[in-house]
Order: structure tokens, then C-alpha cells, then sequence
């Protein structure tokens, strides 16, 4: 039996990306796992221009000037350090608009490749300090994902599925999405917020032991 992990993510989000990070070591550790994983978009800042912003203008503004910057970043470096989700500070110049980003998840998820989207988006973007806004950018993601790379790029250059991200985006802000990541499981219980391999190996065991004994109970 398989059960549904859907996850409202941003690529952009270092939350999420350190989410990420900590959900994958414990599905390495159980590798049995029930999980069936699928990605939505949730755009951090839907309005931002499409041609991004200066990274460190954007959260000094956010974070109340250089100081509460500062601060944040010395929290964001602990907690990736803590979670082995690698990031790369100084090369972050700019805050992408991750439309065209969401668009190549969702082909993703579409060729059964979603996953590997998402990390190689994760990756380019804390990683690399690559502008995941850019076309080119991502047609390299789908290419390494698997994906035709040529289609990736004449799909990016039209609007197909840019309204439907949209909508998708505004329907989980109705449902009271308010923050990612948020990952639901198994359609029913949401659980918001970066969270430690150990939560997510106890809720694995707990799904697992269920499963057995309805199982049992059905023989």
C-alpha cells in the first residue's frame, strides 16, 4: 500500500530546501517507506518581477535593514549546517520569480521525474548560485532530470500552464496555506514547517505498523 506526500514548496525557500534535505535522510533510512511524493507550487513572493531582485535588498527590507539580515542568514547557516542541506551564502546575489520554475516541477511531474526537478532547482539555485528564473537555466535542470531539454525551453517561451500555476498557487492560499513547506499526508493531516529526520521516521513507522495491521485484519 502506498500513501499520498503531497508538498507546497518554493525553490527559492531555504525552509524548504533544508525540509527537503531532512525527509530524504529518513526515507534513506527507511527505504521501505509508503510515501508517494508529489511537488505544488507556492510562490514566497508572487508578486515579485520577473526579473527577480537584489537578494540582499529584498531581505534587508524584509527583515527590518542589515542587522535582522544578518541575523537571519547566521540562523539559515546553522540550521543547513544542522541538516547537511548544502548552502552556499556569498553566491546568492538575486531572489528569482519562480513561475517558470513551478512550470518545470509540474512537467516534471508529468515524465515521472519531479523529484530530480526539484533537487537539481534546490541545487542550481543554494548551491551553484544560479538564477533558476532564468530559461536557460532550467532547460539545463530538465536536461539533467531526463527531460528534453529543446521542449523545456519552447514550453518556457509560451505561456502553457502559467495559469494553471497560478490557480493551483491561489487554491492552497484559500485552503489556508499561509507557509512552506507545508506537506500533507495522506491527503488529511498537514504538517507545516521544516521538520527533523526524527519526526518524519517516527510518522514512517507509525504509517507502516497501520498499514501491516489492516492488512492482518483483513486476512
Amino acid at each position: 500500500m502506498s500513501v499520498k506526500l503531497d508538498i507546497l514548496s518554493d525553490p527559492i525557500c531555504p525552509w524548504c530546501y533544508i525540509g527537503k534535505t531532512q525527509l530524504d535522510r529518513a526515507l534513506a533510512q527507511r527505504p521501505a517507506h509508503p510515501f508517494v511524493v508529489e511537488w505544488h507550487p507556492f510562490q514566497l513572493n508572487p508578486e515579485m518581477p520577473r526579473e527577480g531582485m537584489n537578494r540582499h535588498d529584498y531581505l534587508a527590507a524584509r527583515f527590518g535593514g542589515d542587522a535582522g539580515f544578518e541575523r537571519a542568514e547566521a540562523q539559515l547557516s546553522a540550521a543547513a549546517a544542522a541538516a547537511g542541506a548544502e548552502i552556499n551564502l556569498a553566491a546568492l546575489a538575486r531572489i528569482p520569480n519562480t513561475l517558470d520554475a513551478h512550470r518545470l516541477i509540474h512537467w516534471g511531474g508529468l515524465e515521472n521525474c519531479q523529484s530530480l526537478v526539484v533537487d537539481g532547482l534546490f541545487a542550481a539555485n543554494f548551491r551553484d548560485g544560479r538564477d533558476i528564473g532564468q530559461h536557460d537555466v532550467l532547460a539545463d535542470i530538465a536536461d539533467s532530470a531526463g527531460m528534453d531539454a529543446a521542449l523545456v525551453t519552447r514550453l518556457l517561451q509560451s505561456d502553457a500552464d502559467l495559469q494553471a500555476i497560478r490557480d493551483r498557487d491561489a487554491h492552497s492560499r484559500e485552503m489556508g496555506i499561509s507557509s512552506v513547506p507545508t506537506f500533507v499526508v495522506a491527503n488529511q493531516h498537514a504538517v507545516p514547517g521544516a521538520q527533523p529526520v526524527e519526526l518524519w521516521l517516527k510518522v514512517i513507522d507509525e504509517i507502516t505498523q497501520k498499514i501491516a495491521t489492516d492488512e492482518q485484519t483483513e486476512v
